[in-house]
């Protein structure tokens, strides 16, 4: 008996790779999308995020969380019924695709936990860069790159340019933990844990204005 075995038997289990996501089929699938967070990404009002180039890995998995309702938006619902995982890496290509635009920072005094009032831009500027090494909350810049660009292939998302008070809402939820889906939202929670009010809502202001 030959102890050769077939070519064909080594290989058969390899999967097929899913394609990319494609920009164009996207965008044509994107209407529903638009009332709340903009035609090209930008939403209009900050109760909704931005999500022009976030990141297409983050955005997809974020994708899949929403309509798994592993995490649960109540605004979302319904909305990503029927769509296959190719249509998700779709929208996530098309929405990457897109320039965000800044929302800028603006002048700010903040409360610390000490009882005084400090200029919150130079806080923020403080925490997203060194963090603080007292209370144990790390560099934002760390994981979301120095102009607050993101880091695609870690799946950590763009932040620079987005609405401050989605931010912070964001930073609240993780301290709290309330958002707890996603394979990076350990990281955040440990990040937030020791913020105070008046560090996420500086932090929050300052990376409004990175780009």
């Amino acid at each position: 008996m030959s102890l050769i075995m077939p070519v064909f038997a080594a290989t058969a289990a390899i999967p097929v790779d899913v394609k990319k996501g494609d920009p164009v089929a996207g965008e044509a699938q994107s209407a529903s999308c638009a009332a709340c967070h903009g035609a090209d990404g930008n939403s209009p009002a900050p109760s909704f995020p931005k999500i022009a180039g976030l990141g297409e890995k983050y955005l997809t998995q974020q994708l899949k969380l929403i309509q798994t309702n592993e995490r649960a938006i109540v605004e979302m619902t319904g909305q990503l019924d029927g769509k296959s995982e190719q249509d998700l890496k779709d929208l996530a290509a098309y929405y990457n695709s897109q320039t965000m635009q800044i929302s800028g920072a603006k002048p700010l005094e903040v409360r610390v936990n000490a009882g005084i009032k400090v200029d919150g831009l130079e806080l923020g500027a403080r925490v997203w860069r060194s963090g603080n090494l007292k209370t144990g909350v790390p560099s934002c810049m760390g994981c979301h790159s120095p102009k607050g660009l993101g880091n695609e292939p870690a799946g950590y998302p763009r932040l620079g340019g987005q609405y401050s008070e989605y931010l912070a809402k964001q930073l609240r939820a993780y301290r709290a933990g309330e958002r707890v889906a996603g394979a990076n939202s350990s990281i955040m929670r440990q990040a937030a844990e020791q913020m105070s009010d008046a560090e996420i809502d500086a932090v929050a202001n300052f990376i409004a204005g990175l780009n």
